[in-house]
């Protein structure tokens, strides 16, 4: 496997974190590379902005009033920060439910001060602070507009989950039978293609002109929503937000666990996958600005500029002193 980045203990190489990159077109070409680009692969909550197509194309949104600002939230794994719990528990309200009817499992917030304040007050995990209480919101909302279980939509048999294999397979060309699924942290299923296919499923996701009228106009309005409310996205003192923050003019991007990243760079039908090995997300942020610094949609001053906080290669112990640092040690590499 290919080294993305190294680190060093002192002077010494210490660790070495492998992983891939690739860069697709829309029809599927590999541009770009690093690493085997065809190994299949989760994209876990990468999907989840391909997965809200189900419910922006349904009439849903329509129907409940949902803002684009919730749309975003539909697409997120969020950190649990009160405006994220107030804004689904908003989506389900004007749907006429509730959190009892999330089926995404308890969590406590991914941000440090949202847990803190509830371990402070001793209230326990819960649904509507999970990362994935958005998408949850989303199919529930599908299924009540369809008039369909809601008590059964996380499973693979349910239409919900039916419709999303179906547009998973559209935007990413692939066939359904091709596709691996599992069971996602979640609950829901997710699913596995090569590096490659997930990446372009996020270059047809930059070019919604590609897509009929109905599902052209559901992307639009989900990139639209992403790069208009990146704090819905995900949350204080994360990449998503932040990257979007900074270049939502020009990508839109969503993290997945266990150190997968999925970017469409917009209008120019090109996707970005990236997965490391060791599912060490902490490196994610590195490798994510080589990459769009190799492919010249952003400079390296730019990064500095507007992502510098993201650029502090140092390792630092509890005392706050440097004793490592952090190597990218690869660029992309041009297909033939």
């Amino acid at each position: 496997m290919s080294v993305l980045v190294k680190t060093y203990r002192g002077e010494l190489e210490d660790l070495y974190h492998h992983g891939r990159v690739a860069v697709s077109d829309a029809d599927g070409r590999l541009l770009y590379f690093f690493g085997d680009p065809r190994r299949m692969t989760f994209a876990r909550s990468s999907a989840k902005p391909m997965q809200a197509i189900a419910v922006a194309e349904s009439g849903a949104l329509e129907k409940f009033g949902v803002t684009d600002r919730e749309l975003a939230l539909m697409c997120a794994s969020h950190n649990g920060e009160d405006f994220h719990v107030e804004a689904v528990r908003g989506i389900l309200k004007k749907a006429g439910l509730d959190e009892s009817y999330l089926l995404c499992g308890n969590a406590m917030p991914l941000y440090g001060p949202a847990r803190l304040e509830m371990e402070k007050q001793g209230l326990p995990a819960d649904a509507v602070h999970c990362d994935c209480s958005g998408k949850h919101s989303g199919m529930l909302l599908t299924a009540r507009f369809y008039g369909e279980d809601l008590a059964t939509y996380p499973r693979p048999e349910h239409p919900v989950q039916k419709r999303i294999m179906s547009i998973l397979s559209d935007l990413c060309q692939v066939p359904e039978n091709e596709i691996v699924t599992a069971v996602d942290g979640c609950g829901v299923p997710v699913h596995a293609m090569p590096l490659y296919k997930l990446a372009q499923g996020y270059a047809r996701m930059s070019q919604p002109s590609l897509f009929p009228e109905k599902r052209a106009h559901a992307i639009a309005r989900i990139t639209s929503a992403m790069t208009a409310y990146p704090e819905m996205v995900a949350g204080t003192g994360r990449l998503c937000t932040d990257l979007m923050r900074a270049f939502g003019d020009r990508l839109f991007s969503k993290s997945g666990a266990a150190s997968f990243y999925g970017i469409g760079i917009k209008d120019k039908g090109i996707g970005i996958a990236v997965k490391i090995e060791d599912g060490c997300s902490e490196f994610m942020p590195l490798v994510v600005l080589r990459v769009l610094e190799d492919l010249g949609v952003i400079t390296a001053a730019e990064a500095q500029e507007k992502m510098g906080q993201y650029l502090d290669q140092n390792i630092y112990n509890h005392a706050g002193n440097a004793v490592g640092r952090k190597e990218v040690c690869f660029h992309l590499e041009k297909a033939e």
